[in-house]
């Protein structure tokens, strides 16, 4: 498998000396060019940590990332898309507005503002402005400012939070559709259904380390597994 994200014992402290807090520990995730990677785990088990690491909101202690091949490094951020926690809009601007804010800094052409409206299906929202959108909308135009840039990856944290079940599901069938835009996704979330019908291979986080990694069968018993893992890290 060709990756377009691994990590190699990945490590992450917060805190000195003997009051030091480890929250993620020797993470090796394996992430396949063209694929949905669902991240899952219990709140509070470093799912998010992990992601701000890849990210570059914070700095790993110990451990490598590579992106697609080589050594992270500054510069893979213009290729790396991310909605990490709210959506980073201003809510006295339209969508359009939003993203226009974005290419300006990026120096895309205008042209790109409707490509990725029509990609997130809010090219009809006109003089709305933001703060006035729904959950989903606010969702999806968080997902619009992380695609401006053509990321080769997209990192979306725990993105169908406060979405109701309409919202769940636009939102499910928008993140399956880019693969094949070119686009490699990683997905954390604990809504195991809905990971089931997205996620082509998943990873198991629990108390800061990955308990299991491996794809996901179209028959998997993905509550079932996401149990035992969690049992089986308890009683470790």
């Amino acid at each position: 498998m060709e990756c377009m994200l691994e990590t190699q014992g990945l490590t992450k402290r917060f805190g000195r000396g003997d009051s030091a807090q480890t929250a993620v520990a020797d993470v090796d995730l394996h992430i396949g060019k063209g694929e949905v990677y669902g991240l899952l785990g219990p709140n509070g088990a470093g799912k998010s940590t992990t992601l701000k690491m890849i990210c570059g909101m914070l700095r790993p202690t110990e451990g490598r990332i590579l992106f697609d091949g080589h050594p992270w490094q500054r510069d893979d951020l213009y290729a790396i898309g991310s909605l990490i926690e709210e959506a980073p809009i201003y809510p006295n601007l339209t969508a359009r507005e939003n993203l226009a804010v974005r290419t300006a800094l990026f120096g895309l052409p205008d042209e790109r503002i409707d490509e990725v409206l029509r990609t997130v299906d809010l090219a009809n929202t006109d003089k709305k402005r933001a703060g006035r959108f729904s959950m989903g909308m606010k969702q999806r135009l968080g997902i619009a400012l992380a695609l401006i840039a053509h990321p080769r990856l997209l990192i979306l944290d725990e993105p169908t939070n406060g979405l109701d079940p309409i919202g769940i599901e636009e939102l499910r069938d928008l993140i399956r559709s880019f693969p094949e835009r070119g686009i490699t996704v990683l997905v954390s979330s604990h809504i195991l259904s809905e990971v089931q019908q997205m996620a082509d291979r998943i990873g198991i986080i629990y108390e800061g380390r990955l308990a299991y990694e491996d794809v996901l069968r179209p028959d998997e018993d993905l509550e079932r597994l996401f149990m035992d893992v969690c049992r089986k890290g308890r009683a470790a």
